[in-house]
């Protein structure tokens, strides 16, 4: 398992019931997991102290409970690799509480920033990723940091929005970055008739979706092509593809199958696949949170 553990400012305090016990920062939010099978004691004493708490309804769905908790506030992450452009700053993340649980970031993929923005480093070299299903920005700023030239592509408006101001609280406002709303699907297809090539590619699709124009996407019947195709973006010198997954069905093995049949037979290089997680203080163990596949070709 591949672990983030390299957080200051984000922690799993406890894990139970059905919940886990994080503190953001200087606040303590409790959040639904279905991973939290057990039901042990609630002995850390953060479980009364909490800031805000998602509560699932039996109908699907939920809603926040807030206690003294603002707006926004953020976080900040200290990549292992990181050019001047930063002035060596640690990254920022401006985090809410919105729909269906989320904050506007998953600290997990920390453990992925951390192994991209080395190979960016070390690559010494110009250096183009492609952020599909970029969400909030997390790699995207990860990869701007490390000295990467990034396109980055959602479909949400919103999430690319959030996304430019994560990028400027962490001094990369005049960063190469692009942003584009656009369906990943199509931006691919248009890309390859273009001609335009690539040195790293990151992908975090949905379990489902729709694009800007009610495209439906649905990972288990899509990955697959959508991974073949994404692939004819690489460049001759390519240095990584990264895909993560939410959803159980793909779990590593599979996401490993797919991408040796998909990258290492066209590409030479080799592939690893795991789940990720980040470790709980209480009792020490190590909370699992979805899967990557990462293929390199060194």
């Amino acid at each position: 398992m591949w672990i983030a553990n390299n957080w200051k400012d984000y922690e799993v305090l406890d894990t139970s019931s059905g919940e886990k016990l994080e503190r953001w920062g200087d606040y303590i939010l409790v959040r639904p997991d279905p991973q939290v099978i057990w039901k042990t004691p609630h002995d850390h004493k953060a479980w009364k102290q909490k800031n805000g708490h998602y509560h699932r309804s039996a109908k699907g769905g939920g809603e926040w409970e807030f206690f003294s908790l603002p707006d926004e506030w953020a976080i900040h992450y200290t990549l292992p690799f990181q050019k001047a452009v930063t002035d060596s700053d640690p990254l920022t993340f401006h985090l809410k509480p919105f729909s269906f649980k989320h904050t506007g970031l998953f600290p997990e993929q920390a453990v992925n920033w951390d192994w991209f923005s080395g190979l960016i480093h070390n690559a010494n070299r110009p250096v183009k990723v492609l952020n599909l299903f970029a969400y909030t920005g997390g790699a995207t700023v990860s990869a701007a940091a490390a000295g990467a030239a990034v396109t980055h592509v959602d479909a949400s408006k919103g999430m690319v929005g959030w996304a430019k101001e994560n990028a400027a609280a962490s001094g990369l406002a005049d960063a190469p970055i692009r942003w584009l709303v656009d369906d990943c699907m199509k931006f691919v297809e248009r890309e390859i008739r273009r001609g335009n090539k690539y040195d790293g590619i990151i992908m975090d699709p949905p379990s489902y979706g729709r694009g800007p124009k009610g495209e439906i996407w649905k990972i288990e019947d899509n990955i697959w092509d959508f991974v073949g195709l994404t692939a004819q973006l690489l460049s001759d010198d390519a240095l990584f593809f990264l895909i993560n997954s939410y959803t159980t069905g793909l779990q590593p093995a599979v996401l490993s199958y797919m991408m040796n049949s998909t990258l290492t037979k066209k590409f030479g290089g080799h592939v690893e696949a795991e789940e990720i997680g980040l470790p709980v203080t209480e009792s020490g163990l190590v909370l699992p949170c979805g899967a990557s596949g990462r293929w390199q070709r060194k």
